[in-house]
């Protein structure tokens, strides 16, 4: 298999752009660098695109390298074959591959293998071979029978042949691909209830049966928590009837043999004994794995959507962790973060203090100026927010308040990282924190919490742990390279996630900025213990400076790219210091002046008279970005730099430091709340999407649970998934089409 071709046929890519892609691959470099900096050498292949040939790449090799092993584990059983070793050649998926070894594969003691020790093989090949018609079988079987060998009559010598066709049949590469492939297509998954009387959150599975083919990877996933808290029994149902004939119809080549019958209850054995209780356990482990697959597909772009949510600047928080008998932990942050004080309050039961609740935020929203109030939307949450909708409205304050999602605040609070970073401060008060900090820049907080803590899928703590930790670091590389970091101010939490940076290194960059002081060059990282030039490469572009000696370093512009960018602002005349004050707003007019083709002038309409020829002429103002494209290639050829690598830079210089969160949903404040009586059906309200799920979206619609918009009702036109029309963190506008007091459930629509 030549992979850089069957990978270039599957992505639909030039062979070009892959061989450049799997050579950067291959020399270490990072995909977010890759993504960034290298667009010339992949044609401009996005980091997500990146990620997914990096995944096929590593496939693909495992797949060549099982090829090699299985043919030369064969190959010394002196059993290979050409035929043999073509068709393992030209496998294309790994199962392929293991159902051509199977016959081959060594195995422990089996029915088969202890009648092959008994020398009833040759016994076997007889009935294989179907070549009598007449005849008696016991008179066959009588010569093998042996005392010694434990073959007493002629019915255990024909039992045991039968033992060894059974296990060939199963073994047959081609047999065991048409009974998988017909148990995918025509079985079903049928569930029950281990106590038919126990009330569960599975009583919709207790007499359930769903097509293979058809269940959808959530019901999936929902079956197997059903069967691993034995809850639920399941198992793959086919037409076992069917599924003999089909091997009766391989197996049988004469219907006039002597042996017609007998391999009929072979194949039958086969099938049954051996081959449905392998090929069941695929079917389960296939729709798991899909199911896995899609679930942490959701799972990322649910968590890369909450990390992208944009910062609020200049906000002055009043955070308050909700909570009952403890009460509610409250902490006061400025704009930047920084803890001003911290208490408790009692608003909810039992002691229901709600004068004192007040009396203490009035206190700290007069002395600290606070304009944002910000409440966790766990326990007690939507009590504590009608207090603090409450105490607004009643002291017209002029202060918003928004619900922030709070998962993971306290396995962030309790950790290792929490007690480094305050030592001196409590848990409750750190989780506190930790919630206002969210509102003020979700990106650097969220990165110090497990990502499967951050709580915005379906069934994280059921599917491959590995797979889903891989899935979010990756989630979480691209976010943060994505919008870059202060070099300064960063974390080591943060600074951990740029790319090429691990956590040791991280910690040192913060150990060499508190000892030497702020960093003033990108080149100083080449002093940080441990960050070699091959690291520098990696990550120097993601880290930026304020205020440097080079303005150059606030931006996203490599230091391999400093001297083209230098070049190009003297050909245009632009004072580098024009970047350190809010950039060069004028560049791409100034590139259209300088070397935008010139036209030709347009000559006047001779059909036309005076001045209505001069009129046309002179109508359409001169655009000054026309031809830019044509311009800017011009000038990357004169740079000597490559001109996807050029717009960028020019992008950076135009708007230095531009936070690609700003495109995202605003945060939705609030200054009142309503109770589950209030809402009625038909109600339309403005939402934020908390949870994307298979089967739908959770809408934050102010109220204690969150509403559901099913898929079927999300769009008038047809949508694959949920998330073909929303994300987490958007704003939607939604219509409430039922409600369950009893449940407290809303059902939303947003067809309106």
């Amino acid at each position: 298999m030549n992979i850089i071709e069957t990978l270039a046929g599957e992505f639909n890519l030039k062979l070009s752009q892959v061989e450049n892609t799997v050579a950067l691959i291959d020399e270490g470099n990072t995909i977010p660098f890759i993504a960034r900096y290298r667009k010339e050498m992949t044609g401009g292949l996005s980091d997500v695109t990146l990620r997914d040939l990096d995944e096929r790449l590593t496939y693909l090799r495992n797949l060549d390298a099982r090829k090699e092993e299985v043919i030369r584990l064969i190959e010394e059983q002196g059993k290979l074959t050409e035929e043999l070793k073509e068709k393992i050649l030209e496998a294309q998926v790994l199962q392929r591959v293991e159902d051509l070894y199977k016959p081959y594969k060594q195995k422990k003691a089996t029915r088969a293998s202890k009648a092959r020790a008994r020398g009833l093989e040759p016994l076997a090949e007889i009935f294989w071979a179907q070549e009598l018609e007449t005849g008696d079988i016991e008179d066959l079987a009588r010569p093998y029978v042996d005392e010694e060998k434990e073959v007493p009559d002629p019915r255990a010598a024909i039992s045991g042949a039968m033992d060894i066709l059974a296990e060939r049949i199963s073994d047959d590469p081609e047999l065991t691909a048409k009974v998988r492939e017909k148990t995918r297509d025509t079985g079903l998954i049928v569930t029950e209830a281990v106590d038919p009387e126990e009330t569960t959150v599975y009583e919709m599975y207790y007499d359930h049966q769903e097509a293979i083919k058809k269940i959808p990877n959530h019901r999936v996933l929902a079956i197997n928590r059903g069967e691993k808290e034995k809850k639920l029994k399941v198992k793959v149902s086919v037409s076992t009837e069917d599924m003999e004939r089909l091997l009766e119809k391989a197996v049988i080549t004469s219907e006039t043999s002597i042996f017609a019958e007998l391999l009929r209850e072979t194949a039958a054995d086969a099938y049954k004994r051996l081959m449905a209780p392998s090929i069941e356990r695929e079917t389960r482990n296939l729709l798991t794995e899909r199911a896995e697959l899609e679930a942490v597909k959701v799972f990322a772009k649910n968590t890369e959507k909450l990390l992208m949510v944009p910062p609020v600047k200049g906000a002055r928080i009043i955070s308050i962790d909700p909570g009952y008998r403890t009460g509610c932990k409250v902490a006061v942050l400025n704009e930047t973060g920084k803890l001003l004080a911290y208490t408790t309050v009692y608003p909810t039961q039992p002691k229901h203090d709600v004068a004192g609740t007040e009396a203490t935020l009035k206190k700290l929203a007069d002395k600290y100026r606070v304009n944002v109030i910000v409440i966790g939307n766990g326990t007690a949450s939507r009590e504590t927010e009608e207090v603090v909708a409450n105490f607004i409205k009643k002291y017209k304050l002029d202060i918003s308040y928004t619900i922030v999602n709070e998962a993971g605040a306290s396995v962030y609070s309790a950790s290792k990282l929490a007690t480094e970073e305050y030592p001196d401060l409590d848990v409750t008060t750190r989780g506190a924190m930790s919630l206002g900090r969210r509102l003020q820049d979700p990106l650097a907080e969220l990165v110090k919490i497990p990502t499967k803590s951050i709580g915005v899928g379906q069934y994280q703590h059921d599917i491959n742990q590995g797979l889903l930790e891989s899935a979010l670091d990756h989630v979480v590389e691209d976010c943060v390279n994505r919008v870059g970091v202060d070099l300064n101010t960063a974390s080591p939490s943060l600074l951990a996630h740029v790319a090429g940076i691990n956590m040791g290194i991280a910690k040192n960059i913060v150990a060499y900025r508190e000892e030497q002081g702020a960093f003033t060059d990108r080149k100083e990282l080449k002093k940080v213990s441990k960050l070699g030039e091959k690291t520098f490469k990696q990550c120097a572009g993601f880290m930026r400076i304020s205020g440097g000696n080079n303005p150059l370093d606030a931006t996203s512009v490599h230091p391999e790219s400093y001297k083209a960018a230098e070049a190009m602002l003297e050909k245009l005349d632009i004072d580098k210091a024009r970047i350190a004050g809010g950039g060069a707003s004028d560049i791409e007019e100034r590139i259209s002046q300088l070397y935008a083709p010139k036209e030709k002038p347009k000559r006047l309409d001779t059909r036309k008279k005076g001045l209505a020829a001069l009129a046309e002429l002179t109508e359409k103002k001169e655009n000054p970005k026309k031809n830019l494209g044509k311009a800017i290639e011009k000038l990357s050829d004169e740079l000597d730099i490559g001109a996807m690598t050029l717009k960028d830079i020019i992008e950076e210089i135009k708007k230095p430091g531009r936070d690609p969160r700003e495109d995202a949903p605003a945060v939705v404040f609030r200054n009142d709340v309503r109770s589950f009586e209030d809402l009625k059906v038909d109600m339309e309200m403005m939402g934020t999407v908390r949870n994307v799920v298979d089967f739908g979206a959770f809408v934050d619609i102010g109220v204690k649970n969150d509403g559901l918009v099913h898929i079927s009702e999300m769009s008038k036109k047809y949508i694959r998934h949920p998330m073909d029309a929303v994300s987490v963190g958007d704003t939607v506008k939604v219509k409430i089409i039922n409600i369950d007091y009893e449940k407290q459930k809303i059902g939303l629509t947003m067809k309106l």
